[in-house]
């Protein structure tokens, strides 16, 4: 078999699973961020064993990928691998008129997000932390000097002392996630904390560019 004719049975294997309504709903609803399975099951008012069922045909054809929570490793959550143009709906339009990560620590993911945003869009953002730790993280601050943003004067900061009515919370941490009693959005990034290492650092800011990239064609200010 040929890698012609393999691509295409790959790509006919994709465009077979997203043929059921229920699936397009799930890929639907992970266009903006991740769920986890118990978030899905509230959103879609299927039985556990039919959302198994599904997520399995996703997660078989790449079209999406499980990942276990760095916080409560009891739970995991689902997230959007990549889902042809010509058949995946744009996710739902985000009103902001501010937006704000939130992670645990606000030393490196969130900090790395408020940056970046501030690069690509106009919208007021900031960022704060769960338990905020005493300094930014310095591989944050190397990888962010290293794509042209300065981090030198940063600070973490508490959520609860920076948060106004009708911001957008966006958490980029599963530990924030899990505490807060609500984000609009959630993206599951692991932390490059735990590594300390550069290539850590510069795979947390590619995520994050990615994932800002995909949610600003959606932002209604």
């Amino acid at each position: 078999m040929n890698s012609e004719q393999t691509n295409r049975e790959q790509r006919a294997a994709r465009y077979a699973a997203l043929a059921d309504p229920a699936r397009l709903h799930i890929v639907d609803l992970l266009a903006g961020g991740d769920l986890s399975p118990l978030e899905l099951l509230a959103r879609l008012g299927m039985t556990s064993n039919l959302l198994s069922h599904h997520l399995r045909v996703l997660e078989r054809t790449g079209i999406v990928a499980r990942t276990r929570s760095e916080g409560d490793r009891r739970r995991s959550y689902v997230s959007l691998r990549q889902a042809p143009d010509s058949v995946s709906s744009p996710a739902s339009t985000v009103n902001a008129s501010r937006i704000v990560f939130v992670c645990t620590a606000n030393s490196a993911r969130s900090q790395l997000a408020e940056h970046l945003w501030r690069t690509k869009s106009d919208v007021p953002v900031a960022s704060a932390g769960t338990v905020p730790a005493t300094v930014v993280a310095p591989g944050a601050v190397a990888v962010a000097a290293e794509h042209g943003m300065d981090l030198s004067g940063a600070t973490p900061k508490l959520l609860s002392d920076i948060q106004d009515d009708g911001d957008v919370l966006i958490s980029v941490c599963d530990s924030a996630h899990e505490l807060l009693t609500h984000t609009e959005l959630h993206w599951s990034i692991p932390d490059p904390v735990t590594a300390s290492t550069p290539d850590a650092f510069e795979q947390t800011y590619q995520h994050l560019t990615r994932r800002i990239d995909g949610l600003l064609p959606q932002l209604a200010a």
